[in-house]
């Protein structure tokens, strides 16, 4: 067998020519990464379309947590509100005025707590609901949000929402009107013209005195504003009808139902709902009587309804 005969000079020929390319591939590399980099600058890189455009968040509400009910209600208040547990034994006692916590699946978004006492001829009933509202629409806050289950609530209740008044406007002044309309540009326009206000006359038809005959000629129009709304049937003689409440939260709201329990049971339930930010706060309390018994005072119970919430608004603001 012949053996292949070695050219000397060959292996480090080939070894240059490798170096040359490397050198010649890394130097063209090196450009393009070059041009790449100092190409457009960080700031001008465009934005994807398909990201669309971005949408403000809305705020969050106040509240992130909620209060122990039970615990909420002092004792002097659960002594007054519930006055038959005073004549039950002490054990009993004790457990009337603790009350017994609603079973909810999350603390944070709801709470609640009720209470209960007996007696002869009365029977009372108090309960809280306190629920912070989320909303899960980036786009509406969770004021809003509670707005609407507050507004829906008040709605059930039978209790119309005030309408939002429209915007005032400024009507102009007849010195205004007079100046924007009859007021003649040029020299001389502040002398008025002294046959003006005889031909005025002459030509204008005598001022009358407006007619009071009704439309329809079937009597006088009545005078004054005319009752509209829930109004409109006259007010309430004791001024204890449902209705919104002032200085109670942002808004809140006041329910009173009376009802026939048996043949001669009453029972009348008052309610008190108001909203702070993004919790609403429910309070009801009953009283029911039997036999021979009048029915429940309203005046008494929407009093201490009302006294209610307010400690337990004062109690959100802590």
């Amino acid at each position: 067998m012949q053996r292949k005969r070695y050219a000397p000079g060959r292996t480090g020929s080939t070894a240059r020519t490798a170096a040359v390319l490397t050198s010649v591939l890394g130097l063209s590399l090196g450009l393009g990464l070059t041009g790449c980099s100092a190409g457009t600058p960080a700031g001008d890189v465009a934005v994807d379309a398909k990201a669309g455009p971005v949408t403000p968040v809305a705020p969050p509400g106040r509240y992130r947590t909620l209060f122990e009910p039970c615990g909420a209600v002092p004792h002097a208040t659960l002594k007054d509100l519930l006055p038959g547990a005073a004549a039950l034994p002490d054990a009993e006692r004790g457990k009337a005025y603790r009350g017994i916590a609603a079973v909810t699946y999350d603390t944070d978004r709801r709470v609640g707590c009720s209470w209960k006492a007996d007696s002869p001829d009365t029977s009372h009933r108090l309960a809280l609901d306190i629920e912070r509202v989320v909303s899960y629409d980036p786009a509406v806050s969770d004021d809003d949000r509670a707005q609407e289950v507050y507004v829906r609530k008040q709605l059930a209740a039978g209790i119309p929402v005030p309408p939002t008044a429209p915007p005032t406007t400024t009507a102009p002044t007849p010195t205004a009107t007079a100046t924007a309309t009859g007021t003649a540009s040029g020299p001389g326009a502040d002398t008025p013209d002294p046959t003006s206000t005889t031909a005025a006359a002459k030509t204008s038809p005598p001022a009358t005195a407006p007619s009071t005959a009704h439309p329809t000629g079937t009597g006088p129009t009545p005078t004054g504003p005319t009752p509209t709304g829930p109004t409109s049937a006259g007010p309430s003689p004791t001024g204890l009808e449902p209705r919104v409440l002032d200085g109670l939260g942002d808004i809140a709201y006041l329910a009173d139902v009376l009802s026939t329990v048996g043949a001669k049971g009453h029972q009348r339930a008052v309610s008190v709902v108001f909203r702070t930010s993004n919790v609403i706060v429910t309070v009801s309390y009953r009283e029911q009587t039997t036999g021979s018994a009048e029915a429940p005072d309203s005046k008494e119970l929407q009093e201490k309804a009302r006294n209610l919430a307010r400690l337990l608004a004062e109690r959100l603001e802590e």
